[in-house]
């Protein structure tokens, strides 16, 4: 009898017995049938997979576009050593999918932001789960998530540090309801001419020197264009148009296979002698700061190359001074001890130590001679990756020659690897927890609990290590969840923007204005587009258009375009419109301040006239990105002027009639 009983249990037992013992039969029934998305399989997509999986989501859509590198396998455990250089999401489902046979995983290598992932794409799926390094793939998401009506869980961790957010139209805050830090970045001048901290150093050799040498960047004279509109000192943005002109005979050197001479040299000349030398010249850059010292290149490697700082020029002693590094070695600027003396310790790791100036020097002719032969055997571009030793060592020699010509503390291989990467550092642990709760806010999602919903944030406090917060509704100023989503199916090569905006509007036509992103494409003052097809505005699947109500009557109108379906007849319209429309919600009146009293006083012939209305509407930007000015004459501004009662003149030339008062 015994017997039986246990046979009995065993047979009803199976891997979804403790699953349906906590969530209820019910609910474990309809996790099964649930399709899940899941953008990531780094840190935490590995973990949030192996637990999704288990679960018993039935489902499952894993994307990544990234490969397996060595430095993910501490944290990465669905991969193995064998795996390096594969696709993360092949080779994740690959592993999980043996844990639970009865789960369904459809591994994608891509781009989230690729045109074939759309709107309708994301209405397929019950969830998303966001498992994303960077924020302008999280910002997408959140986007198309809004847009299609689909619940997201946002996460990430720093550290010990760890967050998960679920998100759901006009229920929660969305992801850009609170704006978001923008990167730190650097004055080209100081990047390129006057350092003074470690990191400029580095993203001068990461994003000036490499482009320049092996990668697109030939004359590097975009970025000065640009420096040059901030108003950036002009004296030194035209030296560095020379300086950038003299590379060209550099890189032609690297990639030529007739090259007999020293080209690491040649390389190491230029940048650290000639360029320093020409910099100097500019007496009136090192009036406030010590000037940079070129460096010698025979001397270096001889060892009897010493740096000898000036004195400071904000300082009344004018005595030389000595500057001193502390690498490891404990030898500046000669050569480093043998590596038998080094063996004892975290000094003698390769990536933790730091090198010697000699050292450097020599990492640099490798690095460079290493480049140089990928060029010569048919690499077109090479850029930076932290995990490609050739890259990560150049600009690891590059910042820290650049340092010691500067006076600046030089870094090691491993922080110049932070830092260059911009790596965050990841644990584990923390990728574990923060996966789990995202599981348990998704099963919250799932069942409309949304009450039990909440912010969770993991924490470095022993006695407090996780603390959570209730959801914030959105913010009633965002431009991302406040708008009005809707999709059109079209053709858009036969679809003109005019008709796809009188079609979504339908009988409630009024005066608006069109964006693709940053794009403006028609506005009241300006139709040229309006009888143009959306494919010529390379407006297509996947792309937003934006529409905006000039009088600030109506909310804002987001069209999602999405291609016809495939048994659509070829003679069929070139688009299907939603239904019903799309009916964005009346806006508020803000209150204007009251116009002055109006003044009798007729203008006098010689009188200035100053300009006093509104400001000037924004430049028009056309479909090549030039700018031109919006024709203020136009019937339409000249009605509302009328109507306002005031006189637009047509020309300066224009003269008031006496019967005529003007108001101020």
């Amino acid at each position: 009898m015994s017997s039986s009983f246990m046979n009995g249990a065993r047979n009803t037992s199976s891997r979804s017995t403790h699953a349906q013992a906590i969530l209820g039969p019910e609910f474990c029934e309809r996790l099964s049938e649930t399709k899940v998305l899941l953008v990531g399989a780094g840190g935490i997509g590995c973990e949030l997979l192996k637990n999704t999986v288990l679960t018993g989501f039935g489902h499952i859509t894993l994307l990544d576009l990234d490969t397996i590198d060595l430095s993910n396998l501490n944290r990465q455990f669905l991969f193995k050593k064998k795996d390096i250089k594969h696709s993360k999401a092949m080779v994740a489902a690959q592993t999980a999918g043996a844990f639970n046979p009865n789960v369904n995983i459809q591994p994608i290598h891509a781009n989230i932001k690729e045109a074939q992932f759309d709107i309708e794409w994301f209405k397929r799926f019950d969830i998303v789960l966001n498992a994303l390094d960077n924020l302008d793939a999280r910002r997408h998401v959140n986007k198309m998530c809004m847009a299609a009506g689909v619940p997201l869980v946002e996460s990430g961790t720093a550290g010990y540090l760890g967050q998960v957010q679920p998100l759901l139209k006009d229920r929660t805050e969305c992801f850009d309801c609170v704006p978001k830090p923008t990167p730190t970045t650097f004055p080209v001048c100081t990047i390129r001419s006057t350092p003074s901290q470690p990191i400029h150093c580095i993203v001068w050799a990461k994003s000036y020197l490499l482009p320049q040498l092996f990668g697109e960047d030939e004359d590097g004279t975009g970025e000065l264009d640009e420096a040059e509109k901030q108003g950036e000192n002009a004296e030194e943005i035209a030296a560095l148009r020379r300086e950038a002109l003299a590379y060209k005979a550099v890189r032609s050197a690297l990639r030529s296979a007739q090259t007999t001479e020293d080209v690491a040299q040649r390389v190491f000349k230029k940048v650290f002698h000639s360029d320093i030398l020409n910099l100097l010249s500019m007496s009136d850059m090192w009036r406030a700061r010590a000037a940079p010292t070129p460096l010698d290149f025979n001397a270096i490697q001889e060892g009897t190359f010493s740096i000898q700082r000036p004195s400071n020029p904000s300082t009344t002693s004018g005595s030389a001074q000595t500057t001193h590094f502390q690498p490891a070695n404990g030898h500046v600027n000669g050569k480093t001890p043998s590596t038998s003396s080094l063996s004892n310790g975290v000094s003698g790791l390769r990536d933790q130590r730091a090198l010697s100036l000699h050292d450097t020097l020599e990492l640099f002719i490798s690095s460079t001679n290493r480049l140089a032969e990928r060029l010569r055997k048919g690499e077109d571009t090479i850029s930076f990756d932290k995990d490609d030793d050739d890259t990560l060592d150049f600009v690891t020699a590059a910042a820290n020659l650049r340092s010691a010509a500067y006076y600046i503390d030089r870094k090691t291989r491993w922080e110049i690897k932070e830092m260059a990467g911009n790596i965050i550092p990841a644990i584990a642990t923390t990728n574990a927890i923060i996966s789990g709760l995202i599981v348990l806010q998704a099963i919250h999602l799932l069942r409309k609990s949304y009450a039990q919903l909440r912010n969770v944030h993991v924490q470095f406090k022993p006695t407090n290590p996780l603390s959570t917060s209730t959801m914030c509704p959105p913010n009633p100023k965002c431009g991302v969840c406040r708008d009005t989503y809707t999709t059109v199916l079209c053709d858009p090569a036969r679809v003109t923007l005019s008709e796809l905006v009188h079609g979504v509007l339908g009988d409630n036509e009024r005066e608006v204005s069109v964006y693709e992103d940053k794009r403006i494409l028609s506005d009241p003052d300006w139709d040229d587009n309006l009888e143009r097809t959306l494919e010529s505005l390379n407006v297509g699947r996947g792309k937003f258009l934006t529409i905006v109500d000039e009088d600030e009557e109506w909310g804002t109108i987001v069209v999602a375009l999405s291609i016809l379906p495939p048994n659509h007849p070829s003679d069929g319209p070139a688009f299907i419109l939603p239904s019903p429309l799309p009916s964005p919600p009346r806006l508020e009146k803000q209150q204007s301040t009251p116009p002055p009293a109006p003044s009798r006083k007729r203008s006098a012939p010689d009188d200035e006239i100053v300009e006093v209305g509104p400001i000037a509407k924004r430049a028009k930007i056309d479909t090549n990105g030039a700018a031109s000015s919006p024709n203020i004459a136009s019937p339409n501004k000249r009605r509302r002027l009328e109507e306002d009662g005031l006189l637009m003149l047509s020309s300066k030339d224009d003269k008031i009639e006496d019967d005529v008062i003007e108001i101020d």
